[in-house]
């Protein structure tokens, strides 16, 4: 993510440190969530799963090589 940059202290006594969060990410990230639980939510996703062809939800897992069984 180039949104997220910060900066690890560097002895360990300090327990701070700085965070810097690009919110217009976070705001694209937000927005890419909510269009993924809305296909998935939605009744051709439903059709897509009971004819065994792979939906868009399933492609993202397999790109990023997550395990759905461990979303459940």
């Amino acid at each position: 993510m180039a949104g997220f940059k910060g900066e690890a202290p560097k002895d360990k006594e300090d327990k701070e440190f700085v965070l810097n969060v690009n919110y217009d990410e976070i705001d694209k990230l937000i927005a890419e969530y909510k269009r993924i639980k809305k296909v998935q939510k939605s009744n051709i996703n439903e059709i897509q799963k009971l004819s065994g062809k792979k939906t868009e939800v399933e492609r993202l897992l397999d790109d990023y090589n997550i395990d759905s069984e461990a979303l459940e």
